[in-house]
């Protein structure tokens, strides 16, 4: 069967595309497959992101916040935002989003099967499933077939646990978001809570770690509890809904495309798009899924370049992850010292790779000099 297009995988990645294809007239009534053995019919997961203004899936925003505070054992401090806005996405809620307003469209079709192979050859790509093959001019890919080889010795994993949890009393101020909250026990490796209230009686709470490997499923529900409890001073509490998730942080290089296979281009995670540095996902989908569909429209290969600030902040991010996997620096007091030394719409212009030069200049001559000059030296090399 032939299409003009497949969408390998069906999650953040994978949907914004297809929504951004068929939100735009010159793309909507091509033939599109979307293929993954999963339904994407529960609330898997919680994506949160910062934007300025509203984004295109504005309708769908749980919640959102234009205060953070950041907490560590002797720095304690609120950050009001003035273009920024800190956002949340309910899983459940995209793809109802997306997978509702796909149904309007004859031409886009599903299938919900096990991917075993892509390939492309003679300005083709094909996908080969459990039960059949399907062929396309360009397969969009962001399932794992790809993914570079990943170990302790080049990656963290940043795992985490989120509780929703709803309380009696009001005790919450949902116009305040806790995005890091350090003082916690550091053995493992980075290791925070977020606190994300959405009234004054419900927040997401959730243990994250930045380290090697997963901790015993046990472990994350008693620091949450823990936490909760002296930390949040909350014991009357009900748990609306649980989550858990692993997110690579890796000095492997995920490529945007396929060596010698040019009509498969990859997305999400597959294609770099989760940033090495804090795991951080959904806003770089969307950037990148602009960029193709523009692409696509220009009648040229929907596979953006790489440019210069790219490479740039693929430094920078490889060079972060360096410090914190040789140990030079605890990632604790990485992020402890940025936030108590810059203002927070530089150091999310940063980390959402939309800063300035100078912008750069400035956060990195908060931070020693000598581990990030070895580490960065080292990743230059690579």
């Amino acid at each position: 069967m032939k299409y003009d297009y497949i969408i390998a995988g069906s999650g953040c990645a994978g949907l914004s595309l297809l929504y951004r294809m068929l939100k735009d007239p010159q793309l909507s009534q091509k033939r599109m497959l979307v293929i993954d053995k999963e339904q994407k019919n529960k609330n898997d997961r919680t994506w949160c992101f910062w934007e300025k203004g509203n984004g295109l899936f504005e309708s769908i925003v749980t919640h959102q916040w234009k205060t953070l505070a950041f907490l560590s054992d002797d720095f304690q401090r609120k950050f009001d935002m003035p273009a920024y806005r800190y956002k949340m996405i309910q899983g459940i809620d995209f793809y109802n989003y997306v997978l509702d307003f796909a149904k309007q469209f004859e031409n886009v079709t599903f299938a919900s099967e096990t991917i075993t192979q892509i390939t492309s050859e003679n300005d083709l790509a094909e996908v080969v499933t459990e039960n059949t093959t399907y062929i396309a001019k360009y397969v969009f890919n962001s399932t794992s077939l790809f993914y570079p080889k990943m170990d302790i010795g080049n990656s963290l994993l940043q795992h985490f646990e989120g509780w929703v949890i709803k309380t009696n009393e009001p005790v919450f101020d949902a116009t305040v978001g806790r995005l890091m909250d350090f003082r916690l026990d550091q053995t493992h490796g980075a290791t925070f809570m977020y606190v994300l209230p959405t009234s004054e009686t419900e927040a997401l709470v959730e243990y994250t770690l930045f380290t090697e490997k997963v901790l015993e499923k046990e472990a994350y529900k008693t620091a949450l509890k823990d936490y909760i409890t002296n930390h949040l001073k909350v014991d009357d509490y009900k748990i609306l809904h649980t989550e858990f998730g692993i997110i690579p942080m890796s000095l492997a290089k995920f490529s945007r495309s396929v060596p010698n296979q040019k009509n498969i281009i990859n997305l999400g995670t597959a294609g770099g798009f989760t940033k090495a540095s804090s795991g951080y996902t959904f806003q770089f989908v969307q950037k990148h899924t602009e960029n193709v569909i523009q692409l696509l429209k220009e009648g040229k290969h929907p596979n953006p370049k790489l440019t210069f600030r790219d490479k740039m902040y693929q430094w920078y991010d490889r060079t972060l992850l360096e410090v914190i996997l040789s140990d030079k620096l605890e990632g604790k007091e990485i992020f402890a010292t940025m936030f108590k030394k810059r203002a927070i719409e530089d150091i999310l212009a940063f980390l959402g790779n939309e800063s300035s030069f100078w912008q750069d200049v400035k956060l990195m001559s908060c931070l020693p000099i000598m581990p990030f000059l070895t580490s960065g030296v080292k990743q230059l090399t690579k």
